[in-house]
């Protein structure tokens, strides 16, 4: 079976993970952290990066400096994981959810001042496959309408919009180092700050709501609980595996827009019969070759490709149930304005197998696969 993610490693992690155990320093905020934030802020020009447990976590802090309280509306796509709107519900928000654009499938910049109301605390753009939302309008909403933004950049690291890295333009940014994602430390994220007036808030809730970091720094003679907060900081295990990835992440990001190029081109001919459709990167947006997906004719054909390719041992997933539409979105959000696009495109879309390290053999199996599903229709 060609899986469709295999978590990325490089060789050096092993070295880096038994470094931290011999010096028999595993907990959290240790050499390895520190060389993990360092790395992210000097490759996305953050203020202040901050390892976390997951980018849900990162989220959480966010929604934490954001001051969301109970009652506050954050506006979002539906078409994301429910990691965004839990943030912000935890903190007693309603999510706010407008539709996408069907080229990106990010939200629709256009469609967000309508869904402003005198509630509305923050906007939350993901950038969905690593490709920038139209951050110039989102921002500029945000400035007129006095609102926080909070990037979820889950999927977009080593990505840019207009030569900005992801993460970087609104207030707050969170990446994320889940297994699935092009670099990896299992479970882990990052909080990306850009104001350097939130980093000391930042790190005293990171740090279980004290003020432990500036005591670690030989600022104070003492750390006591100052805030609410929680416990966000990673195991330096985790982070030892991370930057074996980070010191060759050119290579990593070579090796998988290599792999999506090889898709581009060898299914161009399929997107010109009008059989599918391919991915579209706007003007200005550099992606990171996150994921590569195709869009079918509709969910009847997206699920017999599956099972087709499923028949030929390869592996091929969908994503994400559009969270207006689950449980917990009608229990904790709400709709704005008219769903035209984000159920009927997530019914469409498939991604297929893309890792570091997916050789040529495989890579080429599963073209063959979708070419031949396509052959005789």
């Amino acid at each position: 079976m060609i899986p469709f993610n295999v978590p990325p490693f490089v060789g050096t992690e092993t070295k880096y993970i038994n470094d931290v155990i011999e010096k028999r320093k595993i907990c959290g905020d240790g050499e390895y952290t520190k060389k993990c934030n360092e790395w992210l802020e000097n490759k996305t020009g953050s203020a202040k990066v901050l390892l976390t447990t997951s980018c849900t976590h990162a989220t959480e802090m966010a929604a934490l400096l954001c001051d969301i309280q109970p009652g506050d509306e954050v506006i979002m796509p539906s078409y994301t994981f429910v990691s965004t709107a839990d943030a912000f519900v935890l903190r007693g928000a309603k999510a706010v959810f407008v539709d996408i654009r069907p080229d990106t499938m990010n939200i629709d910049e256009t469609k967000i001042e309508a869904a402003i109301t005198d509630k509305t605390k923050a906007i939350v753009p993901v950038h969905y496959a690593g490709v920038s939302c139209e951050m110039d309008a989102i921002m500029d909403i945000a400035k007129r309408h006095n609102l926080l933004v909070v990037e979820d950049a889950a999927q977009g690291i080593m990505s840019t919009y207009k030569g900005k890295a992801l993460g970087t333009i609104g207030d707050f940014g969170a990446f994320s180092f889940h297994e699935t994602k092009n670099y990896s430390m299992g479970e882990g994220g990052a909080l990306l700050l850009k104001n350097p007036k939130d980093i000391e808030l930042a790190e005293i809730i990171r740090e279980k709501g004290t003020n432990r970091a500036k005591f670690f720094r030989g600022q104070i003679d003492k750390y006591t609980w100052v805030e609410a907060g929680s416990s966000y900081l990673p195991s330096e295990l985790n982070a030892a595996y991370l930057y074996g990835q980070l010191e060759q992440a050119d290579k990593i990001f070579d090796d998988r827009m290599n792999s999506w190029n090889k898709y581009y081109e060898a299914f161009k001919d399929l997107a010109d019969a009008g059989k599918i459709e391919l991915p579209i990167i706007p003007e200005g947006c550099e992606h990171n070759a996150h994921m590569f997906y195709i869009k079918c004719k509709d969910l009847k054909e997206r699920s017999e490709l599956i099972s087709y390719a499923k028949e030929n041992d390869i592996l091929m997933v969908f994503h994400y149930i559009p969270l207006h539409t689950a449980p917990a979105g009608k229990k904790y959000g709400r709709f704005n304005g008219e769903d035209v696009y984000t159920t009927k495109e997530s019914e469409r879309l498939v991604r297929l197998p893309l890792y570091y390290g997916l050789t040529d053999e495989d890579h080429a199996k599963v073209i063959k696969v979708v070419k031949d599903f396509y052959a005789n229709r």
